[in-house]
């Protein structure tokens, strides 16, 4: 029998704020142990939560991005347990009224490599809610250490309905969704900080069924990779179990993705376990109109939607837009660019190639380059008029990236105009046609190809500043 994987997630994403989700103290990382705290984070007698708005229009934001209807009401419940991060032995969650519901990720489906826009699908989400972070706990040999830094952090949890049916569509998600997040400025997404966390619910029932099979959580997924891992790893013992004539137990796995494998943890907890109930020291949140308006004007345009309007607009080929749509500001310098060249196809291969390869060698990202549309721009426009080829082209700008100095600049203070003389085309042609007489005669009996010895020979001694095209014309005629 064959069976297939229902996959749900469940992503926890810090929000990138100044302060706390219900205090004043500053947000984090890195700073020492539990200096990040004050008598609200540590739910001391008499202290108060009072909103973060800034927490608010980013859920709001992020909402918006991903489609969501914004809740005209929502209120804050008290999610109530017992563990050492956690210094109020409750939550402040949202339960029964969210501020966002519904909404998607579009995701390109999984294949191989391509050069055109792949299928793509919307993984519809349940829900988006906003609570507060607990903290930290590491664990030694003979006790274990909590640091509250990140306890009452503003923590968004984004729902997913079971709509995924493999890991590699878990993997497309997720980047999809921590794209998304980071260029509308919602948070910086870094697993290694925990600021991006993922729990996947998994079960397997026989391909056809539509019953829902008994679901296992997974946890402990930190990293993309180790989210794409884990759920292959927990599809693959699931129909182990079912093949062997085992049940799938509901429970929490923990996964470990330098192992490869996961093991219980404990029942899953069910909504009832956690006695939610109003918090009576909080009020509701009441969005209205203008307040949601001044957020939509924030919100940036989709991933897939900028992807798509490249391809028509600029008519870029799809591995370009590949690279320029996932890097928003790659994409902003692109625009740039091609506005002042009118190239855009040129524009974006120096931009996805030349430019992303120096960058990388130099460990730096665009904001630190010395290297503006400007400069781009200007080298196109040499290119494109004939004033250098395409070779010198690239030499300048490997300078021009080291120094910031304009192309049009280098050009004139090396000399490295195209040679457009054509008594001394001629000398050189003349000269490369003598010393490759198995080349011409190649090209007399039909092989294109021939030439490109004869070329290479004149671009070598024009120290590559030979006109291509007059170079062909000539060679052409002299060889007769």
């Amino acid at each position: 029998m064959k069976y297939e994987a229902v996959i749900g997630l469940e992503v926890h994403v810090q929000l990138r704020t100044a302060s706390k989700m219900f205090t004043r103290v500053a947000a984090g990382y890195g700073q020492p142990e539990n200096t990040l705290t004050d008598p609200v984070v540590l739910a001391l007698p008499g202290a108060l939560p009072v909103m973060n708005k800034e927490a608010l229009d980013k859920i709001i934001k992020a909402g918006l991005m991903l489609g969501c209807d914004i809740a005209p009401v929502c209120k804050w419940d008290r999610k109530n347990y017992f563990y050492p991060d956690s210094p109020k032995n409750y939550q402040i969650s949202q339960y029964d009224q969210p501020i966002c519901r519904r909404g998607a990720v579009e995701i390109e489906l999984p294949g191989p490599a391509r050069n055109i826009m792949g299928e793509h699908k919307k993984i519809p989400l349940t829900r988006i809610h906003l609570e507060e972070d607990v903290g930290k706990l590491t664990h030694g040999a003979h006790e274990s250490l909590v640091d509250y830094n990140r306890a009452g952090t503003p923590l968004m949890e984004i729902v997913s309905e079971p709509a995924l049916h493999s890991a590699d569509e878990a993997f497309a998600f997720l980047t999809v969704l921590r794209l998304t997040l980071v260029q509308g400025d919602v948070s910086d997404c870094d697993m290694e900080k925990g600021q991006l966390r993922c729990d996947a619910n998994i079960s397997i029932r026989p391909v056809g069924e539509t019953k829902l099979g008994t679901k296992v959580e997974l946890k402990n997924l930190n990293s993309i990779s180790f989210v794409r891992d884990g759920i292959a790893h927990e599809i693959r013992r699931q129909t182990a179990v079912v093949e062997g004539g085992g049940t799938i137990v509901q429970e929490t796995r923990q996964y470990d993705g330098e192992a490869g494998t996961s093991t219980a943890m404990r029942s899953k907890e069910m909504a009832h376990d956690y006695r939610y109930f109003p918090d009576p020291d909080l009020m509701p949140v009441k969005v209205d109109d203008a307040w949601l308006a001044a957020i939509r004007a924030t919100v940036p345009e989709g991933l897939f939607d900028r992807q798509r309007r490249y391809l028509e607009q600029f008519q870029l080929p799809y591995t370009l837009t590949a690279v320029l749509v996932p890097q928003l500001p790659l994409g902003v310098f692109f625009e740039a660019a091609a506005r002042l060249c009118g190239k855009p196809q040129a524009a974006a291969n120096w931009i996805a190639n030349d430019l992303q390869r120096e960058l990388t060698a130099a460990h730096l990202v665009l904001a630190g380059s010395k290297i503006k549309p400007a400069h781009v721009a200007g080298l196109v426009q040499l290119v494109e008029t004939g004033v250098i080829s395409n070779n010198i082209a690239k030499e300048v700008f490997v300078e021009m990236f080291a120094t910031g100095e304009l192309p049009e600049a280098i050009v004139g203070r090396k000399g490295l105009q195209q040679s457009t003389d054509t008594g001394e085309l001629e000398k050189w042609v003349a000269d490369a046609i003598a010393a490759n007489p198995k080349a011409v005669e190649g090209f007399k009996t039909g092989n294109e190809k021939a030439l490109n010895a004869i070329k290479g020979a004149i671009m070598k001694a024009s120290a590559g500043k030979a006109n291509p095209q007059l170079v062909d014309e000539i060679v052409r005629k002299q060889i007769g």
